[in-house]
């Protein structure tokens, strides 16, 4: 049985940290395991009910949407945790250089996770994959295939929306295309993007495809899995007109393939209970969990063999590109002072 042992999604990090000391602290105790979660409990629920069925060992969760890494800090040698689930790399990476992770060392997690989705130095373990990808207009859009590089040609000018440049998505995608181009070319690229935007960037993913569909622009950047959210949205059946006035495109699948981010997990450096925790991740990167993952939030397993959900498969053929995610980490410093150099955020005419 799991325990919702808060709600705190929305919290400021001083409303979480102040409220701590009133939340019921997980027991410590063997048998048990401790997760720190930004993953929401419609995705989490499922996995770590299997997780308690096939080990025996009780998940106690806390869910928020932001804050829970500098609570683990904050909590230090005192803290419940054992894991924190989040999401991109560079939150993963964010945690482990804020000296609150510990390696993990397991063959079964080697086995399941492709070197290139795994911390060199086993601080973070990718679970899931997204790709960011091109939402275009099936009106306004007749190719189907597109390179990142392209969308700074000027035949985009003034077609173009994004959310924030400096949004850890965008980031990711940008550092992605430092590691490919070199920070002088991809200063250029970028400002090439900037001069084609339609609007200042704003709103999240979902929201530039509702600008699609508005006419307000004919392509946008988004992570795959918001098609599956709009579509499959009953509470909000116009976000279904919003994702079927668009298509994907795969960026770049004719050469290195297109970029993709992942959700993961780290070991809390204090972890109480390491042994439930490490079994914790291994299941997580198991074929059952993953089979979970791919079905609940229509992502990509990042173990090799575990099929994609259907209406995932129907968006065609994903060839990710291979670059490693540590050297994406690496290049997010210099992808976020790119952003503000050419003035991204500050929409075409900057």
């Amino acid at each position: 049985m799991i325990q919702n042992v808060s709600a705190l999604r929305g919290v400021a990090l001083s409303a979480v940290l102040l409220a701590s000391a009133a939340i019921a602290t997980p027991a410590v105790a063997e048998g048990e395991v401790n997760i720190y979660s930004y993953r929401q409990p419609f995705l989490i629920e499922p996995l770590l009910e299997a997780f308690t069925k096939e080990t025996g060992i009780k998940a106690n969760v806390i869910f928020a949407s932001d804050g829970l890494a500098e609570r683990i800090e904050a909590e230090g040698a005192n803290s419940p945790a054992d894991v924190l689930l989040t999401v991109d790399i560079g939150r993963l990476d964010g945690a482990k250089q804020m000296g609150i992770t510990q390696p993990v060392s397991s063959d079964v997690v080697n086995g399941n996770v492709p070197a290139s989705y795994r911390d060199p130095e086993g601080h973070w373990i990718g679970l899931t994959t997204r790709a960011r990808i091109v939402y275009a207009s099936k009106e306004r859009v007749e190719q189907d295939t597109i390179t990142y590089e392209e969308l700074a040609d000027p035949k985009w000018k003034g077609r173009i929306c994004t959310r924030s440049g400096q949004h850890v998505y965008n980031i990711a995608l940008f550092a992605s295309m430092v590691s490919h181009l070199g920070a002088e070319e991809a200063e250029k690229w970028l400002a090439g993007l900037r001069d084609n935007l339609a609007r200042k960037p704003s709103g999240n993913d979902r929201g530039q495809v509702q600008a699609i569909f508005a006419g307000e622009c004919d392509i946008s950047l988004g992570n795959t899995y918001y098609m599956g959210a709009m579509l499959t949205n009953e509470k909000e059946p116009e976000q279904k007109d919003w994702a079927n006035s668009v298509k994907i495109l795969f960026p770049n699948a004719d050469d290195r393939g297109t970029h993709v981010n992942i959700s993961g997990v780290v070991m809390a450096k204090n972890a109480p209970n390491p042994d439930a925790a490490l079994k914790l991740v291994e299941f997580l990167s198991s074929e059952e969990a993953q089979h979970i993952y791919a079905e609940a939030n229509n992502e990509y397993p990042v173990k090799p063999g575990v099929e994609i959900s259907e209406l995932v498969a129907s968006w065609g053929e994903l060839k990710a590109d291979e670059l490693p995610l540590d050297e994406i980490a690496k290049n997010r410093k210099t992808a976020s002072e790119l952003v503000d150099k050419v003035g991204y955020n500050d929409g075409p005419a900057s």
